[in-house]
Parts: structure tokens; sequence; C-alpha cells
């Protein structure tokens, strides 16, 4: 195990909301002023998974785990090529860690990334005023204290309402993964994917081909794919016309489709349904869900502040309803009548995270094969 350093910063640092709601703790991580949309995420676990997640790009995150770091990082723990969170506040953080096969402690980690962080700050309470007011914007800074200058710097920080990111963090270039003999070709169109959701389609037997986010259509089409995968990413799906526009392009093809929370949201937009701002949005690992097809219930892994317009839903001749979420009656599911096409809100690829919800990669796979019998 590395050395393990047993200092911890009790430099100050300063947490000011929109609202003007204003928290003094202590600096952690790299030294600076960062902001962006403040959430939070109920999980008791996997944070360096969370952090690494591109759907969080833009956003300031509050861990409501005690303790943060208390497992130290490894380099094989993430979702993407680095920290995607803009900022990070937390109660408590350790910098020694209990896990023999960790390299290291969070704090270096979050340094080495550029990510500034708070902590001694009542996140309980502080998740309370979220809950209460709703999402809104945040700064956090470790070099001013003045009310006025951090007010100036947060006045910096984009809403998140028609911010348009996954073009920038989606790769850019294609690139593969898998045996290329395979008999199952999936083309993915990448919002911000996460390297699980890959995994999960290699480990069924698929030979993966991944596109940037504004890839043209005919483009995909060339791999000549037996299925089409559209991925999680961050913003709002309804500042992307491009992307529903190759959806639309996608499903005139009638080969199957499976798409999770971003991609669920731009399916359900380009079937003429439109999507809205959360409130403060579901974020953690133990949101229940139910599925109406089956009737059974399942906890989900979740990380989203959009979702689909319910009574659009339910008005549709085009889309049903295929799961709901248990605490507040949202979509989380829907699939297109007489097309090959489902989607859902949440993270059945969850790592860590209940796994309830892995089957939707088989009944992809079983879409696939149902429809090219000589790959099956």
């Amino acid at each position: 195990m590395p050395e393990q350093v047993a200092h911890i910063s009790s430099e100050p640092a300063w947490l000011l909301l929109e609202d003007g709601t204003l928290f003094k703790g202590k600096s952690f991580g790299a030294r600076g002023t960062s902001g962006g949309e403040i959430c939070f995420n109920t999980g008791m676990t996997g944070y360096q998974e969370v952090f690494t997640d591109p759907s969080y790009t833009g956003q300031v995150l509050i861990m409501n785990n005690a303790y943060v770091g208390n497992y130290g990082v490894k380099a094989e723990d993430v979702e993407s090529d680095g920290v995607k969170i803009k900022g990070l506040i937390a109660k408590n953080i350790s910098h020694r860690y209990s896990r023999m096969t960790a390299q290291d402690n969070l704090e270096k980690y979050l340094a080495a990334n550029n990510i500034v962080a708070i902590y001694d700050v009542d996140t309980r309470a502080l998740v309370q005023h979220v809950r209460s007011k709703g999402a809104m914007n945040c700064i956090i800074s470790t070099e001013l204290s003045d009310l006025e200058g951090l007010k100036a710097e947060l006045a910096k920080v984009p809403d998140m309402a028609g911010l348009e990111l996954s073009s920038v963090i989606s790769t850019k270039e294609a690139y593969t993964l898998g045996d290329e003999q395979a008999a199952i070709r999936i083309a993915v169109l990448d919002f911000g994917v996460k390297r699980n959701i890959l995994n999960c389609l290699v480990e069924r037997g698929a030979y993966v081909k991944v596109f940037p986010a504004k890839t043209d259509f005919a483009t995909l089409q060339a791999f000549n794919p037996h299925g089409y995968f559209i991925s999680n990413g961050p913003g709002d799906p309804a500042s992307m016309d491009y992307a529903v526009a190759t959806v639309k392009d996608v499903l005139a093809t009638n080969k199957p489709f499976f798409g999770i929370c971003l991609g669920h949201q731009l399916l359900a937009r380009a079937n003429d349904i439109p999507t809205y701002k959360m409130h403060h949005g579901h974020r953690g690992l133990n949101h229940p869900v139910k599925n109406l097809v089956t009737g059974r219930s399942e906890i989900t892994t979740q990380n989203h502040g959009f979702g689909v317009d319910p009574e659009a839903v339910k008005a549709s001749d085009k889309v049903e309803v295929t799961h709901v979420n248990l605490n507040d009656g949202s979509i989380e599911g829907i699939r297109v009548k007489g097309k090959p096409a489902f989607s859902v809100q949440y993270h059945p690829e969850a790592t860590p995270g209940p796994h309830d919800s892995r089957y939707l990669f088989d009944d992809f796979m079983s879409m696939v094969k149902e429809r090219n019998p000589q790959n099956a």
C-alpha cells in the first residue's frame, strides 16, 4: 500500500449558491475557483465512478455519505478518461484509506484532476436546501472570501437549461471494442457514454463501434450494424436537435434500438414528446422503479436532471410507458409502438450499484438476434 498522508487541510473555502446562501468550509483537492449546477448523490459508495461519469459534466456534486475517500482511488474504477464534475462538496474527508489495492488518496486524485472541493460543510442541511429550493448554480472558491467577488464569479457560470454539452465531451474519433469477427455489430452514438455500458455490450458478444455525437446517419449506417445504442450524457436534450434528427433516421431503419438516460430523452423527443428540467433531479444507487410489463420492482442507479413529460407520454399514440419511478411517478422507461425500440431513464450498467436491471442488455441482444437469426 502507498504511504498514506495524515495531514488534513484547514485552509478555508467558500460555497455560494445562486440564491445567496453561503457556506464556509475547508479546502480539499485543487485550490482555485470553480462553479456549476449543484446536485446531490445519495449513494454510499462508488464515488470515483460517480466523479468520472460524463453525465456529471458541468455540475458541482454533494456526496451524501458522511465520509468520502475512505477507500482511496484506483485507476480501474473509472467510467471515462478523467474526472468530469466541476467541484465536490463533502461533510468529512479521509486521507487514510482502508483498501489494500488502492493506489492513492482522494485529495491527490482530485488535485491531479484540478477539481476544487470543500469539506466540513453540513451536507444534510445543504441537501435539504436543494430539495426545497431546487437545482441552482453555485461556486466553490479557496481564493475568494468576499461576497461580491464570489457573486461576480458565480454570474459567469452558464445555466444548465438550454446547455448543449454532449458534443463537447463525446469522443472525437470513432473507435471499436470487442471481437471484430463477432456475429453482432452494435453502433453506439456517444453523448457521454460510460465505460461499463460498453463493457455490458461486449460481454454479451457484440462488436461495438463508438461514434462521435455529431456523426451523420450515413456514417453510422456504413458500419452496417445489427442494432443501435444511444448513450447517456450531460446537458439539456432540448438543445440537441441534431441528435433528435439522427435518432429519427435510426428509427426509420426498424433495427433494434436501445437508449439509456439522455438516449431515453432523445427517443422521446424523436417521437414528439417534450422533456423538462426537473426540480432537483435523481442521483443515487437506490431509486425504486417498477417494470409495468412484468409487474416487478427493481432498485436502480440514476443520474439525471431532465425528464420526459409524463402527460405527453400518456397521450402519445407512438410510445407506451414501460417503467415508472416508485418515489415520484416519473417516467423511467418507454418503448415505441410497432418498432423494436426502447429506452430507460436509469442506469442498468451500474458500477457499483444494484444489478437488478442488467436484464435490459440481455433484452436488447435478444431483440437483435431475433431479427438476425443467422447471427444468433
